[in-house]
């Protein structure tokens, strides 16, 4: 039995999220659907994270066994020719036995895109947030600092997926405003050793608040320290986040 590490680009506008589901399309199903397609079996994929319907991924990492004499830049190149265009296998090689995409993952980064002004890019509209108005970065930046660090971010934590803590390490954080081909974003990135279900959507969500005026800086220390999921803002569309890269101990970037 070989073992295989497999990372992934993919715009998710046309699937309902990562996860088999029994009536909807989705990129675990087109993915083991191809490999059956290559090796004649029925293989289980495990993935980094399981992202959500309309998330997009640079550099999802998938990790497989399967009997197959073929070489792992064989077997990407093979999967690639069986999967649709939205779907791109960056990168393919050999795992140690056991190697598991989920449980040996120290670390992810996110990505999310907004894209701000009463003017909005036509183009940018399946990719970013598209707020109706001005937000001042700068105070989004602001507020942001508070968020480094090792926190309790139940605030943050959606329902649904429950976890047995809700404590997290943001290790890098960053909100710059770039000039888009089209319009300028505001592009807000984060690193952490884990994240809650929807806690980047929620975090991007409570920033807008304080972008827009509604709230003042020092606001999402208040929700921070509530660890109430009622106090913090809106969660932000699916559309404006892309998984980076994940981190694994070797310290590689998959």
């Amino acid at each position: 039995m070989a073992s295989f590490q497999l990372t992934l680009s993919y715009d998710g506008t046309a699937y309902a999220g990562w996860q088999i589901q029994a009536t909807a399309r989705t990129l675990q199903a087109e993915i083991e659907r191809a490999l059956e397609a290559i090796t004649r079996q029925r293989i289980r994929v495990v993935a980094s994270g399981r992202t959500d319907a309309g998330v997009h991924a640079l550099g999802q990492v998938i990790s497989f066994a399967c009997e197959t004499r073929l070489s792992a830049a064989v077997l990407g190149r093979a999967l690639q020719a069986h999967l649709p265009p939205d779907i791109r296998v960056r990168a393919s090689q050999a795992a140690v036995p056991g190697f598991h995409a989920i449980r040996d993952a120290v670390g992810k980064r996110y990505r999310y895109v907004l894209q701000d002004g009463p003017v909005q890019d036509v183009f940018s509209r399946g990719y970013a947030w598209q707020v109706p108005y001005c937000l001042d970065d700068h105070l989004m930046r602001q507020a942001a600092r508070v968020l480094v660090g090792r926190h309790d971010f139940a605030s943050f934590q959606a329902s649904g997926s429950p976890r047995a803590s809700s404590v997290r390490t943001i290790r890098e954080l960053e909100l710059v405003r770039r000039a888009g081909v089209h319009a300028d974003v505001i592009v807000f990135e984060v690193e952490a050793d884990g994240f809650l279900y929807h806690m980047v959507r929620n975090l991007v969500g409570s920033l807008v608040e304080v972008g827009s005026g509604k709230r003042p800086v020092g606001w999402l220390a208040e929700v921070l320290a509530a660890r109430d999921r009622r106090r913090a803002g809106v969660t932000a569309p699916p559309h404006g986040l892309y998984l980076l890269c994940v981190r694994y101990p070797d310290g590689v970037r998959a």
